[in-house]
Formats: C-alpha cells, structure tokens, sequence
C-alpha cells in the first residue's frame, strides 16, 4: 500500500467507502517503509489522511503487526496476489534484541510528534495482534510505554484477538478495546460475543469495537470454503449474515475487507477463496452485503451492479497451487 502508494487508487476506494455511509476505516502504516524512505511515507500517509476526511472518514491507524511472516525484502515486495504474504512487523530480530528497539521507538515518536492530535484519526492502534509469545508482548509492551509517554488527545488501542486478550493491553494504557471474530460458527454463539461486549463497555466504561468481522461458515457444509477451482465450489463474503446481529447490538465495528482481495492464508488462496465487497470498478460482490453494510447507518438503500465474479487473479494457476505450502495458521 505505502510502498507502491497510488493516490487514484486511493481516492477510488475511498470514494466506494463514502457509497456505503462508513464514518471510519482501518488500516496500518509500513515500519519497513518507513525506514526506507520516511519522507515519502509520511507524504502519503497525508494524502491518505486528506482524502478520508473529504469523504466524512476517520482512520484507525496501527504502526505495527504482530501477525505474518518475516518483512524480508522478497517478501515485502511480492506483489503477486496469490503468493504475496502480511509481514508481520517488526522482524523476530529486532523484537528479540533489545539494543535494536531504539530505532522503533523513534517510529512511534516520530508518529505521535506529528499525529497524536489529528482528529482526521479515529484512534492510534499500537499493533494488529501482537500474540501471546513472551517476546512479542515484552517488545509490545515497550513499545506501549513509548506511546503513552507521547499521548496527545487521540485515543489508543491494541488490535485484539479476543475480548481476553484485553485485560493485558489495558494495563499498557489503552482506551479503547478491540476485539476480532471473523468466523462464528453460528448467529446464537456471535450474538452472545456481542452481548458480552456491550457488557464489557459498560463495566469498563471505555469504548469496545469489534474490529474485524466477515462471515458466519456455511449453514450446510460447516465449512468456510471448498476445495476446487471452479466458481460455484469456492467461498466468498457473507456479510449479510452478520450485519443484522452487529447493528442490533450497536457495536462500533469494521468488516474485512472493503475491496475484494486474496483470502489470508496462502491454503484458501491458492484455492481461489477471496474476501471483500467492491471490485476496482465499482462493483460489489453482493448486493444484500451492501446493503447489509450500509443499514447500520440507518440507510439500507445501496444502488449498483452485483457481479459474484472472481477477479483473474484469484484463479491459481495449477503450477502455483502445487508450489504453496499449507502449513498457514488458520483465519481467527
């Protein structure tokens, strides 16, 4: 995204965002980038941040990810879209030797020097998923106490896998609790998640946002996807089934994703699973999604052109589907 930044890009997808009445998005900035070149980073980090506020959209904004695999060179700049892996930042080298934190501290400062009170942000996210390894939460936490001392009057906040997870996050400092539940198994369990998430506003008196949700699996297979290459076998989005469930709650929230993009893990892929509701031309995967989507604003109503098409490249080749390991965590 930062390194390859393309502000036409940029501005489409924004512009299908405004279509769909969201007041926020989230995503995360490049360490590594960062490091490479900071002025162009922080060049389009602005352009980034001017466009979302033309369209009413604020930004939670992460400066690391505790989820991928190592930000090699080849795998920071692979941009085949069935191959290309998250990186997870920083490197396990840098988290594991504390005399290389100096300069991760310096990216945090620098941030909040320049960000801690932009209101064109919704909030500051420390890290996606910082994980349960001794090493990640002591280099987290580190990195936390950097934040805080920097704290200006945006509010801070942990991607979390759970609601659990935040009993260790909130002790860093943070205001708002995140949590993420991509795949329930069923309505009944989802609608209990977010029973105990409004509780847990309210005893904590601190916001909760259920920062990434997509899809409950398939009421007859049990299953998320299939395997096959053929259209009718795969598996896309489903955020009909969970849209109703999440505005009744009146959960602050963020599907995944807002274009249609690879799933993952490099397992669903290579076998052609996707995720996402806007295609680069405007249109959607799923009327019901958008509308869905966009009902929390009050608006059901979404006008446009349903295309349940998959993109040439989720469409592995026979020679790319042999070459990729399975071996990938599986989606939370």
């Amino acid at each position: 995204m930062w390194h390859e930044y393309d502000s036409d890009i940029i501005e489409r997808d924004l512009s299908y965002a405004a279509r769909l009445d969201l007041n926020a998005l989230r995503t995360w900035l490049s360490y590594e980038f960062w490091l490479q070149d900071s002025e162009a980073h922080a060049d389009a980090l602005e352009h980034f941040l001017d466009t979302a506020d033309q369209y009413g959209l604020r930004i939670l904004l992460g400066l690391f990810d505790g989820v991928g695999r190592e930000p090699t060179y080849e795998n920071l700049l692979n941009d085949n879209p069935l191959t290309a892996v998250q990186t997870h930042s920083p490197s396990t080298r840098t988290m594991h030797d504390e005399e290389l934190w100096e300069t991760p501290r310096q990216f945090v400062q620098w941030f909040m020097d320049r960000y801690r009170d932009d209101e064109r942000l919704l909030a500051i996210e420390l890290s996606n998923e910082p994980g349960w390894s001794s090493t990640h939460l002591k280099f987290s936490k580190a990195m936390a106490d950097t934040l805080t001392t920097y704290r200006g009057d945006r509010p801070l906040t942990v991607g979390s896998t759970s609601l659990t997870n935040n009993t260790t996050y909130l002790g860093w400092g943070m205001d708002v609790v995140q949590f993420h539940y991509n795949f329930p198994e069923t309505k009944r369990i989802y609608r209990r998640v977010l029973q105990q998430a409004n509780h847990v506003a309210a005893e904590l008196g601190k916001p909760v946002w259920l920062s990434e949700w997509q899809r409950t699996h398939d009421p007859e297979t049990g299953a998320l996807g299939a395997a096959g290459s053929t259209q009718d076998t795969l598996w896309a989005s489903d955020y009909s089934s969970l849209a109703p469930l999440i505005r009744d709650a009146g959960v602050g929230n963020f599907f995944w994703s807002l274009m249609l993009k690879p799933a993952f893990t490099l397992e669903n892929r290579t076998r052609g699973v996707i995720n996402g509701l806007f295609h680069e031309d405007g249109a959607v995967w799923s009327l019901d999604d958008a509308r869905a989507i966009k009902s929390m604003s009050g608006d059901a109503s979404f006008e446009g052109v349903q295309r349940r098409e998959y993109p040439e490249w989720a469409e592995p080749t026979d020679a790319e589907a042999a070459n990729e390991s399975s071996t990938d965590e599986s989606e939370n």
